[in-house]
């Protein structure tokens, strides 16, 4: 399948325009990702700075009290799954491929919000450390995040090349990882409230 880098800046334009319309985001929140659209950047690919594309999964259980982290190897975190943009993905099945590879989960869907919408529920733009070894300057990631959903009962089998742990926490742990998806998940009915 061929992939268009215009054609890519513009529809990351026009989700970045519907989700600000959607939760009320100001413009100059997404200021470094605009600026690189409006340079036309190849924000698709990693070797792209000041920054690039990512895209990553909020896993949350059945009744939406716990979300699925994973102990990130080389940023040394506890973040949701998630990884680097890879075309021609859409933006949506690129998230949903992250979280099957980086915790081995099969029965993983995305959420009906998403393809109902075609937005993803929070966008953030990341400071990045350099990794010299990887002749990569400190950059931003550009991360879209979407809502996946696991059904009870699977094994998980985390990718130990790029996780050191995978667990299921409360789903309030969120809130210091990333407090504007977690009041947009509220907004949504995403989560149960018995779980913040």
């Amino acid at each position: 399948m061929s992939f268009d880098p215009a054609s890519f800046r513009r529809h990351v334009l026009a989700v970045l325009d519907g989700h600000a319309a959607a939760f009320g985001v100001p413009e100059e929140r997404h200021e470094i990702l605009r600026g690189q659209i409006a340079r036309e950047d190849e924000i698709h690919s990693r070797r792209t700075f000041p920054g690039h594309v990512t895209t990553s999964a909020i896993v949350l259980d059945g009744r939406g009290r716990r979300t699925l982290l994973i102990r990130h190897r080389s940023l040394g975190r506890w973040l949701q799954p998630g990884g680097h943009y890879e075309p021609p993905d859409s933006l949506a099945d690129s998230a949903l491929r992250e979280a099957v590879e980086e915790t081995g989960l099969r029965n993983l869907r995305l959420d009906p919000w998403h393809r109902e919408t075609g937005l993803p529920v929070d966008i953030d733009s990341r400071r990045i450390p350099a990794r010299p070894e990887r002749d990569e300057p400190e950059h931003w990631h550009h991360d879209i995040r979407y809502v996946v959903r696991a059904e009870e009962g699977h094994e998980m089998r985390p990718d130990l090349a790029e996780v050191e742990q995978a667990e299921w926490r409360c789903v309030s742990d969120l809130g210091t990882i990333m407090p504007q998806a977690l009041g947009n998940m509220r907004k949504l009915g995403f989560i149960s409230t018995s779980g913040l």
